[in-house]
């Protein structure tokens, strides 16, 4: 039996290779966070405001992340701001609180995502890709909101769409 020949050290050796390599393959293998979500350790819990934002209550949304503004300072709070505004149709509000999450976080994935999206709304194709060559540097491999981003540029009219 050639089990019985196999030394006890390289078997432990073996099955800890064999566990290590499943691991990662496990971490690889998990699915990457939405746009929205926490990745930072610093960030004030937001689990409301997304809600909120999920239901498309952006008024309420809005609200509450104001709340949290007057006393945090975070990328993630100045990027839902923007979304929500964006959302609400207030594009100066949104630019204003995305340049504020890049300047933050220049790196904000989140952020770049949703500022493309809104120069895509706005008409303006070119900074949209600007945004996304950022992402791309980001995310080589791929990523959320490299693809959301790639997916709007591309499904984009011709023709402006909204000024504000």
């Amino acid at each position: 039996m050639l089990l019985s020949k196999i030394s006890t050290p390289f078997f432990a050796r073996a099955c800890s290779l064999a566990v290590g390599l499943a691991v990662l393959a496990a971490v690889a293998g998990s699915p990457a966070y939405a746009v929205d979500t926490v990745v930072s350790k610093d960030a004030p819990d937001l689990t409301e405001v997304r809600a909120k934002i999920k239901a498309k209550d952006y008024a309420s949304a809005l609200a509450d992340l104001n709340k949290i503004n007057d006393t945090v300072q975070h990328a993630d709070v100045y990027n839902l701001i923007g979304f929500a505004s964006r959302k609400s149709g207030d594009y100066k509000n949104a630019a204003t609180f995305y340049a504020k999450a890049l300047d933050f976080d220049a790196n904000h994935k989140g952020a770049l995502e949703y500022q493309g999206e809104m120069y895509v709304e706005l008409g303006q194709p070119d900074k949209a890709k600007a945004n996304l060559a950022k992402l791309v540097a980001l995310c080589p491999q791929g990523c959320e909101e490299r693809e959301d981003l790639e997916k709007v540029i591309a499904a984009a009219p011709a023709t402006p769409a909204k000024t504000n």
